[in-house]
Parts: structure tokens; sequence; C-alpha cells
């Protein structure tokens, strides 16, 4: 008998029932009783479909209301003693206020997990920080599934994986130096999953895709020594990455099965296949959970027979990672048309593969047939369409010269042609591009999309949301102003709609950090810009100010990184076709009089291989994508560029070779501490380290911001300093941003008095 089962399952419903029950829930419109419904309504969904499906397993203790590592830290009870809360009593506003901040306290800093666009919140860990236990909702959860039917497989954050992604304030902080305290609380939760009648314990370390340190290393066998004694069987799960460096590791490691990610790291199984322990289960993940194309079950299911034929019953099958990472499902998309369909699969169909799968190894071939000759269509179709290549955008990257992709004057000639353009005061302010998308945005959106708001009625009620961002900026005082960006959805999506290869969904949400959902396009063919973008509502913003208008786009590598991409050729070739189309949008915009455009490329280091090792070759080609979108304009022309939630000190060469004229970073919830690395680098150009953090509705107040531009002003030369907030104000009301963008420019203005 073949186990079949998923690592995880997306928490946030099929339209983001969980998204919207949040958000009426800190409107105080639902109370915690009836967002307790909805989230315990939509875990049933999940486990409903694992069955249907036919799995072996239900996974519990994926689901989480903002974040599965804030889960863990509320059930570890090591929640952040700043915020004086007792973890065994937590309540679920005080698990949002972690999240999101309160007025007294700013919310947990949050960043990618791993080389994903998912947001965690970042455990805070102290010498005298204790695990004495917290929230008990894993347990209830489990007990509803186990009420209902089910056989349960818990899915946890490993201990070492836990320790590894927190952080500590102190320098020189040992985390590792935790585990002694940390061990102690994982083995009182598996013993209380045993006792509930939990058979088996996914823990997932990640880190082991990394390269990690030798003391890191070492840790693993006394560590999962002692969790084996705790009950539950325990399957040590790693995906994203070959785990193939640490095959003896795992091999002698005493627990009770190891899982692989096979779509990422293909080639690693020879690494375990032969002489696999007996008595252990290889859990292999065929299915990608991180891309949304269906599987080749013809080819998929001749390598698990291979392995079958080596480890008979000790092999499971199921997916890459959890399937987070994917939409929920596809058969609610009535608007792709029926070519386009047979080439994807969402959460959902990931199951029924998986399941597919799974009958074809325990029934054989004929027991499947169907669906094995559905599949060879389907993949034949995608790879054979006329709709995926296009000789001309082909053409265009064979006849690229190197000198396409640098700026005609090196920084400092091209800084003070700008300086004498702009005449911009010290200290300049500025925002990163979206301003607040209010229900009047959404409706004329929606209605626009539904037909009954025409184009001449969309363009007008649009044109009003720009001269009111153009106002609210002119009355705030700031230096350099953006048109807010209402006639965008997303800001990869916008893009994606109006560039050929790509298509829409239009439910394939995906969660990015708590409420937040993303639809990233379907990049399925050769990438070209048939017209112009956004120049003619940059065009119209400029014509209500005399101050300068950055126009808005979205860089190459995060439209490749937030889009589900083809996997028919390089993402390399795929990044240079979309830095192509960017170009040309960039080349229209100065034509158009815009002198500043702002290139965000917030997913620039998500796309870093986990392997340092591999990193050289990403980033070569990275950096020619971002400078071949830029470097086709004047010297008096300045580009930013905007990166947000990332660490960047270990690549600041690279982002130094971008060769902005500006970058703007996110830096306010670690208290300015990634500024220091562009500090100590001596970053040549000019940097805007965010001052305030949006992702909550705290408003800081004056003097906390004043105190981080003094921060910022003592690493950076205060003559290549920017003052602006962390990320865009897309998901704030017009009141907390009024508020806090006021405080930002008082800030800046009691700055700019001590250098007079």
């Amino acid at each position: 008998m073949t186990i079949a089962h998923v690592l995880g399952f997306p928490r946030i419903g099929r339209k983001r029932e969980l998204k919207f029950a949040l958000e009426n829930f800190w409107r105080g419109e639902i109370d915690e009783a009836e967002l307790q419904v909805v989230g315990q309504t939509l875990r049933r969904e999940a486990w409903g479909w694992q069955n249907k499906a036919g799995l072996d397993f239900v996974t519990v203790g994926d689901f989480a209301w903002y974040d599965h590592m804030l889960n863990a830290s509320a059930l570890l009870g090591c929640l952040p003693a700043r915020f004086g809360f007792d973890a065994q009593a937590l309540s679920l506003k005080q698990y949002f206020e972690l999240a999101r901040g309160n007025a007294a306290q700013p919310a947990q800093e949050m960043t990618k997990w791993f080389d994903t666009n998912y947001h965690y919140l970042v455990p805070e860990l102290a010498a005298e920080t204790r695990f004495d236990g917290g929230v008990e909702w894993l347990f209830d959860e489990v007990a509803d599934a186990l009420a209902i039917g089910y056989r349960v497989k818990v899915a946890l954050p490993g201990p070492l994986t836990f320790l590894w992604l927190s952080k500590s304030k102190a320098a020189g902080f040992n985390k590792l130096g935790l585990i002694a305290r940390l061990l102690p609380a994982y083995v009182r939760i598996l013993q209380k999953l045993a006792a509930q009648g939990v058979e088996w314990v996914q823990l997932d370390e990640t880190i082991l895709g990394l390269e990690l340190p030798p003391d890191w290393l070492a840790a693993f066998a006394p560590v999962y020594r002692e969790l084996a004694k705790a009950g539950p069987q325990i399957l040590l799960a790693t995906c994203f990455e070959s785990v193939s460096d640490h095959a003896a590791l795992l091999h002698d490691l005493p627990v009770a099965g190891v899982h692989l990610d096979l779509k990422r790291a293909p080639q690693q199984l020879a690494a375990f296949l032969p002489g696999w322990p007996q008595g252990k289960v290889l859990s292999l993940g065929v299915i990608d959970g991180r891309n949304i194309w269906a599987a080749d079950l013809d080819a998929t299911l001749a390598t698990l027979e291979d392995a079958r034929d080596v480890l008979g019953e000790r092999l499971w099958i199921g997916s890459s990672c959890s399937l987070l990472h994917v939409p929920v499902d596809l058969a609610q998309e009535r608007e792709l048309d029926s070519e386009l369909q047979r080439w994807l699969a969402f959460a959902r169909q990931k199951l029924d593969e998986i399941g597919v799968l799974k009958r074809g190894l325990e029934q054989g071939r004929d027991a499947i047939a169907a669906a094995l000759h559905a599949s060879q269509k389907a993949v034949q179709s995608r790879h054979n369409s006329p709709r995926i290549h296009n000789p001309a955008v082909a053409q265009r990257l064979t006849g690229l010269q190197p000198s396409d992709a640098e700026r005609s004057s090196a920084f400092p000639q091209r800084q003070a042609k700008q300086r004498a353009r702009f005449q911009l005061p010290p200290l300049p302010t500025t925002t990163i591009g979206s301003f607040p998308q209010t229900p009047a945005i959404r409706a004329a959106r929606a209605g626009f999309k539904r037909g009954t708001l025409d184009e001449a009625g969309y363009v007008v009620a649009m044109q009003s949301e720009i001269r009111l961002a153009v106002e609210k900026q002119e009355q705030l005082g700031l230096d350099v102003l953006v048109h807010g960006e209402a006639e965008r959805n997303d800001m990869v999506e916008y893009f994606g709609e109006q560039l050929a290869g790509f298509a829409f969904t239009q439910f394939g949400w995906v969660q990015s950090y708590g409420s937040r959902c993303v639809k990233p396009p379907v990049l399925f063919g050769d990438v070209a810009r048939p017209q112009a973008m956004t120049v003619g509502w940059t065009r119209y913003a400029q014509s209500l100010t005399q101050k300068p208008m950055k126009g808005m786009l979205t860089g190459p590598v995060t439209i490749l990184q937030w889009s589900f991409v083809r996997d028919d050729q390089l993402r390399a070739t795929t990044c240079k076709q979309i830095a192509l189309a960017i170009r040309d949008e960039v080349v229209d915009l100065e034509a158009a009089g815009i002198g500043i455009i702002q290139i965000d490329e917030p997913a620039f280091r998500e796309g870093l291989p986990l392997k340092r090792r591999d990193w050289t070759a990403y980033l070569a080609w990275a950096v020619e994508a971002f400078k071949l979108s830029a470097a086709g304009v004047r010297d008096d022309t300045q580009i930013h560029t905007h990166m947000c939630y990332s660490e960047f000190n270990d690549i600041l060469p690279q982002i130094a070779a971008l060769d902005a004229d500006v970058i703007t970073i996110e830096t306010s919830r670690s208290d300015m501490e990634l500024l220091e690395g562009f500090g100590r680098f001596a970053y040549p150009n000019e940097i805007g380290p965010g001052v305030y953090d949006i992702h909550s509705p705290r408003v800081p107040p004056v003097e906390e911001m004043l105190r981080l531009i003094e921060k910022a002003a003592e690493v950076i030369p205060v003559e290549r300093l920017w003052i602006n907030p962390d990320c865009g104000l897309k998901t704030r009301g017009w009141t907390e941003t009024e508020a806090a963008l006021g405080n930002m420019l008082a800030a800046t203005r009691e700055a700019r008095k001590a250098l007079v």
C-alpha cells in the first residue's frame, strides 16, 4: 500500500473567505465566535477534499489565522516580551496585535519565507526566552478532525528551522543555544498529540535546503533522538531545494520517514534511493506545490514505479511542499479558455493528481488509463501550441548587445544633471507608489470589468482619484509625487494584463501574508508589449502639478517571481523578455516628459537560490534584466527602484550593480537594522530607508520617525538620503495615510533644521 498525503493546504478558502472574515473582525463587524466558525468551516472543507481525493491522511496544523510561524510562537509560548501577553491566555485580538501592531508596540518583523512570495512573522527570542507552552488551538483542531473520523497527520515547523528563522536584538546572540529549552516544549507537544491518537507528525526542517553551519547540522542527530522518544512517528520534511548533501545524515537520523522535494530537485532521488534503511519511509514530493502546471502523470508515474520497486511499502507520495503557494480550485474558473485550462492544476486538482498516482501504483496503469491519456494530451498541447512562441521576441533577444544594459554615464555625472533638473531640497520626500484603494475605486473598476461602466466613465472616475491623490500630496508637502495607482488591481497583474504571453484567472488567489492575497498571472508564452501601459495615466497626473511625478513600473524580476512561470524555457530567458517590454515603457514615459521613473523590484532577493553556491548565475541574469529595463534613458532621467521585506546585506554588490539612481527599502520594522549593511558597504547611490511600517494601521508619532531619520543619517550621508514609507499605501485608509505622512513630513522638517 502506498501512502498519499500533502504537506499542507491553502487556508484562505476558494473565494478568500478567510481574508474577508479577518477584515470584518478587525473592523469589529463580526466577533471572535463568528470568526472561529469561518476557520472551522475552511479547515473541514480542506480535510474533506483531501479525504475525497483518496489521500490517507488529512493534514492538520497548516491552518493559521495570520501566519504559521506566529502560530508556532503562540503554541510554544515564546511571544515577544515587549507586548506583555500571556501566551496561555492569548486572545485572537492579541494574536493579531502581534502581527499588525498596536498603539504601544510595532508589529513583529515580517520577511519572506525562503524563496517564496509568502511572508512570515519573525519570532523574537532572547537569552531569557522560555517555551512554557501557549495556546491550545492545534489540539482543538486535531480533536475536530479525529471526531469526524479522519486519519490525522500534524504539520509543524521543525525545532531547528523555527530557531534558525527567529532573531534577537542582542548582538552575538546564539539562537542555537536555546535548543535545550525548546526541545522539551516540542516533546510535550508530541506527547500530547500522541495522547490524542495522532500517529504521524510532519516536522518541516526546510533549512536543510540551505548551506548550514556545522554546529547547526550537528544538532539534528541529538535533537531528533530526543523527539523520536516522544510518541508519534516523525516525518522530517524538506522542500524547496536538494538535500542530497545531507543524504548520510537523513539516512541515519532516528525518524520514521523523510520527505524530498522532487519537483525542485528531481536529481536528488539518486542520492537516497539505493540503500534506504528498511523500516524508514521515503516520501516523494512529485506534485508541484509551487506552480500550477498540470503534472505529466505518465512521466511522474514512471519515476514512482522505479522508486516503488526499491522501496515497496516504504514509499509515500505527495506534494513537493505545502500547497499554500498555489490557488485553491481551478473548477471555479469560468473565463479561461479550454486549451489553457487543460494545462493547469490548482490545489484541489493536485489532490486529485496525487490520488490518481496512488491508484496507478496500487492497481496498475490500466486502472488510470483515461487520466494518463488526458494528461499526455494536455502536455503535448502546451508544448506544441502556437500561442507559446513569438519569433519577433526571439529575434530581439538575439540582437541584444552588452551596451544595451548600461546607462550612458556613471552615477556621479547622472546625479549632477538630475539635481540641476529637479532642484529638490535636502532629505527629499516621496512615497513608494500606491495610495488607498477606496471603495469608490474598487466599485469603478468592478463596474468597468462587468460592462456597467463604459470606458469613458471609467477614465473619468480614475482621473478623479488621481487628482485627489495629487491634491493630497500637494497639501501634505511631499517633494516627489506619485499618481496613486488607482487604476491598478495589483502591481504585477496590472502589467501582465497588458503584455502578450500572460493569462489571468478569476479566483487564482494565493496568500501573501495575513489577509493580503495576490492573484499571480499565468505566464505561459513569449512576452511582448503591444502598446503603452502607464503613459496616459502618468502624463495626466504630471499635468496636475509642477512637482516631479514618478512613473511607476514593476520590474522584470518581480513580474517573473510573482507569476506562475512557464517551465519550458530558462527563467533567465523569460526575464529578459519581460525586461525588454518594461524598457519600452520606460522610454515612452521619458518621451512623455516624466523625469523620474521607479522600477520596483521587491522580489529581487526572493529569486536567490537557497544555496549560496548557486547565487552567481541567478544574480548575473537578474542584474542584467533590471539594467536592460532601465538603461534606455538620458542621464537627467532619474531611475528609482524599491525593495522590501528581505535581507540585502549579503548581496549588496549586486544591489549596487543595478545602478539605480535611488533605491528605497523597508527598514522600519527592523529599526533601521537593514540599513547598517548599506552603510558598511558604502552604497554609492542615493537611498530612501522606510521610516514607518505601512503594513500596520498604527500611526507612528513624529518623534519615532525623527529618531529613525537621525539613525539613518548616521549611516548614509545626508546628501544621498531620501525620506519615505516602507512600501506602497494601497492597503491603508486615507485617514491613517494622511496622519502618518503628515508625521513623516513633520519629522523631515525637524531633521532639515539640524542641517541649517
